[in-house]
Parts: C-alpha cells; sequence; structure tokens
C-alpha cells in the first residue's frame, strides 16, 4: 500500500519535477543530456569563431571589390540613369537599387524595407572613417543618388540552413543516445541479477559481455556473479549444517524423552520430571521448526492443498495451546457465519496458526488492554474473506514491539528482547516460519501495533477446491 500511494503521488506531481526526478534517477538520461549540452556548447562556440573569423577576414579583403564592383555597376546603369538597364541589373544579379533624383526616381523593390550588410556593424564602419553608407552609395553626373543593396529573398534561406544544422543535431543527439543505451545496457542485466540473488535465486548468472575480454561493467558483472556464487555456497552450507543437526538431535532427544518418561512419579521426583519433559518438548518442537523451515525456504516446497475448514482447525489448534498455555481456552475466535472451507496445505496451517496464537498468548500480559473486571483481554483471531483473499488476523493486547523492530521481526532468530524472548520459551522462529507459510501460499504477511498490542495479518488467495 505505501508504495503505490508513493507511486500514485509521483503521477500527480508536476511535470518538471517528475523530469527532473527521471534525470537524476537514471544515469543514461545524465549521460545524454551531458552529451547534448556538449554538443550544443560545441557547435555554438565553433560556429561563431569561425563565422568572426572568416567575417573580419572576408570583410577586409571584399573592401576594395566592393568598391570597385559598386562603381562598375553605377557606370553600368549610366548617367542619366537608365530603369531598363537598373531592371537588368536587378534581374541578373541578388541586390536591390533604389535611384532618386531630380528626373528619375525608381525603387526595384519599393515596399521591401533595406536589407543585408547596411544593418551590419561590421560594415557600418571601414578604415579611415569610410562607412557602408559610401560603399553602396553612388551619385551621378547629373545628381541622381544610386544606392544599392541585397536582395531580402537570398536571406530568406537563413533559416532553412538553421533548421537542417538542427535536424542533423538532433539526429546525432539520438545516435549518441542509442549508442549509450547500448553502452549501458549491462547495468539492466546487473540489476537484474542482483534481484534475482537478494531474492535466494542463484541458477541464472548475470551475462557478461566479452567475457574473454570485459569492459568494466562486465568486470563489475563477473565480480558480482562469483560474490553470488559464495552467498550460495554459505547457504547451502548453513542449511546443510542445521538440517544435520536438527536429524542428529532427533535420536538423542527421542531417548532423553522415554528415560524421563520411565522416572517414578514420586511426589518428590515428578516436578523435575515434568520439567524435563517440557524442556525436551521445546527442543523437538524447535526442531521441528528448524527443519519446517528449511523445507519452506527452499524454492521446491511442495503443498498438499485439501478441503480445509479453518474454524475447526483453529478450535484444534486452540484445545493443543491449551495444554501449554493456561489462557488459551480464552482466545476469541471471530468468523463470519457459514465460512466455506479453502483448498490449503493442512499441516502448515495448523503450523501458522498454532505459531500465531502462541506468540499473542505468550506476549499477551496484564499490562495491555484490561477487560471490565479488570483480567487481561484475550487474544483475538479474525478470519475474514474478501473476493478472492483470506485474511487471517491474530491480536494480543500486550506491550506491542517499537515502530523499529517491525520490519525485521519476521526474519530468522530475529528478537527484539533477547532476554525476555529467551525466558519465554521463543528463538525467533514463530513469524519466520508464518511469513515462509504465506509465502508458499501465494500470501503476504504483514505487522503493526495495534496499540495496545500487535496485531499479525496472514493475507492468502483463494484457490477454487
Amino acid at each position: 500500500m505505501r508504495r503505490t500511494s508513493k507511486g500514485r503521488h509521483a503521477a500527480q506531481a508536476p511535470w518538471h519535477r517528475r523530469a527532473r526526478q527521471a534525470v537524476h534517477r537514471s544515469l543514461r538520461l545524465r549521460l545524454v543530456l551531458v552529451f547534448v549540452l556538449l554538443a550544443l556548447a560545441m557547435a555554438v562556440t565553433f560556429i561563431g569563431g569561425v563565422q568572426k573569423a572568416v567575417s573580419v577576414g572576408w570583410r577586409e579583403a571584399a573592401r576594395p571589390l566592393l568598391v570597385d564592383y559598386v562603381d562598375h555597376l553605377a557606370r553600368e546603369v549610366g548617367s542619366p540613369p537608365s530603369i531598363e538597364r537598373a531592371q537588368a541589373i536587378t534581374t541578373r544579379l541578388p541586390i536591390t537599387l533604389r535611384i532618386s533624383g531630380p528626373t528619375v526616381n525608381w525603387d526595384s523593390q519599393p515596399d521591401a524595407p533595406r536589407p543585408g550588410w547596411a544593418r551590419d556593424s561590421g560594415w557600418r564602419h571601414g578604415a579611415g572613417g569610410e562607412g557602408v553608407e559610401n560603399l553602396l552609395l553612388r551619385t551621378t553626373a547629373d545628381g541622381h543618388r544610386l544606392e544599392f543593396g541585397l536582395n531580402m529573398q537570398t536571406w530568406q534561406q537563413r533559416p532553412r540552413i538553421a533548421w537542417i544544422t538542427l535536424g542533423v543535431l538532433l539526429l546525432l543527439t539520438a545516435l549518441a543516445y542509442l549508442y549509450v543505451r547500448r553502452l549501458l545496457r549491462p547495468l539492466d542485466d546487473i540489476r537484474a541479477g542482483a534481484e534475482r540473488f537478494g531474492a535466494g535465486a542463484f541458477d541464472e548468472p548475470i551475462p557478461v559481455r566479452c567475457a574473454h575480454k570485459p569492459d568494466e561493467l562486465g568486470q563489475l558483472a563477473a565480480t558480482i556473479n562469483t560474490m553470488g556464487g559464495d552467498i550460495r555456497q554459505m547457504l547451502d552450507a548453513k542449511r546443510a549444517l542445521l538440517l544435520a543437526m536438527s536429524h542428529e538431535l532427533r535420536s538423542p532427544l527421542t531417548r532423553a524423552r522415554l528415560n524421563a518418561e520411565l522416572l517414578p512419579e514420586t511426589p518428590a521426583v515428578d516436578p523435575q520430571r515434568q520439567a524435563l519433559l517440557r524442556d525436551l518438548g521445546e527442543m523437538a518442537r524447535l526442531i521441528t521448526d528448524l527443519l519446517e523451515s528449511e523445507r519452506l525456504a527452499g524454492s521446491h516446497a511442495a503443498l498438499h492443498r485439501e478441503s480445509v475448514d479453518l474454524v475447526a482447525l483453529a478450535r484444534e489448534v486452540v484445545a493443543e495451546l491449551g495444554n501449554r498455555h493456561a489462557g488459551a481456552a480464552a482466545i476469541a475466535i471471530h468468523a463470519p457465519p457459514g465460512l466455506a472451507p479453502v483448498a490449503l496445505d493442512r499441516a502448515r496451517m495448523r503450523l501458522l496458526l498454532r505459531n500465531l496464537l502462541d506468540n499473542a498468548l505468550r506476549h499477551n500480559h496484564p499490562f495491555g488492554q484490561t477487560s471490565g473486571d479488570g483480567a487481561a483481554a484475550p487474544p483475538e483471531l479474525r478470519l475474514q474473506l474478501h473476493g478472492d483473499e483470506l485474511g487471517i488476523e491474530v491480536r494480543d493486547y500486550g506491550p506491542g514491539v517499537p515502530p523499529e523492530h517491525l520490519a525485521q521481526l519476521a526474519q530468522a532468530f530475529y528478537r527484539p528482547d533477547s532476554a525476555r524472548q529467551r525466558a519465554t520459551g521463543g528463538v525467533g522462529l514463530g513469524l519466520y516460519l508464518c511469513r515462509l507459510v504465506a509465502q508458499a501460499h501465494g500470501g503476504r504477511l504483514e505487522l503493526r501495533n495495534a496499540e495496545p498490542g500487535l496485531e499479525v495479518r496472514v493475507v492468502l488467495p483463494v484457490q477454487a477446491r
């Protein structure tokens, strides 16, 4: 639920915040952005520098040629100016011409503004104070003024060149993104492999690109594969040790229990005999839990599903716990009337209910919520069926668990208060087994402080019987 709400809040965030978060979390996007910014900076710097260098050198070299060419055009127009020759010049060349004087007034483009180099600051002031007006203006002998300029249509090709440049830049960026994506693809394999190793699946190693001569990412993948193999060996060794110890301890425990039961039931010996039998029973149950945890933790845990009446099974478990806990008979079982049987593994569900109720009884001391007569409220068991999910809730009215311990409470051999747990007989396997049973059925185990007490909820998917 917490992940779902976080994802919903992230989807409702503004687009710029989502984009910033995506860039912050993605190494690939950051590399592409760095490449784009670097390409833009290099393009602007290179084009600007080359344009400045070329334009300054070209202006100094082209100034005398321009003066001679404008004089040639003025002579070709004639004095007095000939409109026919002026039209022929503007048709042949990409220039504009404006004639003003006592007898002839003509403009090749009367509605167009004066374009071109007249606005360029590099042409406004020439050497020795000769500005662009002296370069492009001529006066005929009869007093007519000839004003030359560039045709604006030739300058309309500038945006087209800019769009082509932008398109090439975007194409290069796309090619760079594809290359970076291919270059960083091993990171996806490494992440997926790390997730598999974290889930305990070591059968499929991380693929190493160019295994004979790997790059840095290939070396990282190979190192993680080696680490995963070492972790698998340690886990297998631990599992083998636990199984060997559990099997080897069964026989001496059975013999010790048999010898204890053969002791005489006299008033002087019977208390020690009963205490010894209880301790031997706890050790036997611990060994059984260890073996069962290793079976459920394996990748091939087989379930024997059958039609299970959970209400009847819960009552059987409560009756069994009555031999160990005086208050077990007071456990309140809440279930909807006519709860239909569900296809479950009966033995594993018995183990789950036994551990949940035993844990609730051991921690349901009088410091929790009390009933009207001052006695401690008994633990509660709730069975609920919501659509295709079955809910099993067990709550006690004890002191609860500190919030910082909730996340680790269902791990193997974890005890928030080791001294108190030893005094009550727990070793940290009860909730761990319940989590494994829930996961083997395709469900989950949830823990929360009910204030007062601890509430454990197991959610199992319902399958057709």
